[in-house]
């Protein structure tokens, strides 16, 4: 009997589980919501001992499960959540656990670029795996090299096309200029003002130590007299953002629009942010921006409808890239 009825379902990888720890509920609730679905249920709370304890609350077995848990603040708090997630379903002998990390923290820590440093980003992709993460789910990582930190399949989702829809409907398409903060970044900006039909220009800055400041040097690019959207991956302290706003002013841009994938927006980044000349900073919820954080010129989009998609496609082996095809 129990061989009809796995027969009759087709088996019971076919059933969608999604899970979310305390990083970011409300998000991981717009994406069930998009996909039809209900937030699977589980227990994840802190013991007095500071201790992270994990039940999941219904049956697992065999399914095909979701975790979604952004490495955001508090960062270190929300990484061991999301291990302990992995592992509490790995125990309990899901079908196949997939790691959604919409924001993937110390990603900027890629490289040894600095004699005995580690390279915390390969050493947190290790721990997913080993928690018992069959893929990875993530949206713009830091740097492309992060996907081959894994030995698991890694799909790399891109924010573009959402910041791109929501520039064109403004009716912001004539003379603009695209500007990448960094040369790192000069790809994704490209990329940007290849859709927006607009021409490149790249801020060339340095980064002063470990501290998080950076000098803007020169801008390589015409941005006089246009209006410059500045693309990154993700927005801290915003310090290099004001810089850079300031710069392009001073060279004669007519206005500034800055957008980025992630509002990670630590320390003093919403008092810069509101005190810069900057018209608008769009970012996603990969991270939830609330509280404190939210400002009339910060305009937040919704990332649910794009990771919904990708967890439909990955459950029904679907392809991830043809979302973007027509985009």
């Amino acid at each position: 009997m129990a061989l009809n009825y796995w027969l009759s379902k087709g088996g019971l990888m076919d059933e969608l589980k999604v899970f979310t720890g305390n990083a970011h509920p409300s998000l991981a609730k717009a994406v069930t919501d998009y996909m039809g679905i209900t937030l699977g249920k589980c227990e994840v709370f802190e013991f007095s001992n500071e201790n992270i304890f994990v039940r999941i609350l219904e049956n697992v077995r065999e399914r095909d499960v979701f975790v979604i848990q952004p490495i955001c603040s508090p960062v270190n708090k929300s990484l061991v959540e999301l291990l302990i997630m992995l592992d509490a379903l790995k125990r309990a002998s899901a079908g196949r656990i997939t790691a959604v990390v919409p924001y993937y923290g110390y990603a900027r820590t890629d490289k040894k670029d600095q004699p005995r440093v580690p390279i915390t980003a390969r050493l947190v992709a290790d721990l997913i795996t080993v928690a018992g993460a069959n893929r990875v789910l993530t949206v713009d990582l830091h740097a492309g090299q992060i996907q081959g930190f894994f030995n698991i399949p890694v799909d790399e989702l891109t924010a573009q096309y959402i910041l791109k829809d929501y520039f064109r409907k403004k009716g912001l398409v004539d003379n603009l200029v695209v500007v990448a903060t960094d040369i790192g970044i000069s790809k994704r900006a490209r990329d940007v003002a290849s859709r927006l039909e607009a021409p490149l220009a790249i801020m060339e800055k340095r980064r002063v130590g470990n501290t998080g400041k950076t000098e803007a040097l020169n801008v390589i690019g015409d941005v006089k007299g246009k209006i410059a959207i500045t693309v990154d991956d993700e927005i801290d302290t915003a310090g290099s953002l004001v810089n850079t706003v300031s710069t392009l002013l001073e060279e004669g841009a007519k206005e500034v629009y800055a957008c980025a994938t992630h509002p990670v927006f630590t320390g003093p980044a919403i008092s810069r942010i509101a005190a810069s000349p900057v018209k608008e900073v769009v970012v996603t919820d990969t991270i939830p921006v609330n509280g404190s954080k939210k400002l009339d010129k910060i305009v937040v989009l919704p990332i649910a409808p794009l990771l919904g998609e990708a967890i439909q496609r990955i459950h029904s082996g679907q392809s991830i890239g043809a979302m973007f095809e027509q985009a």
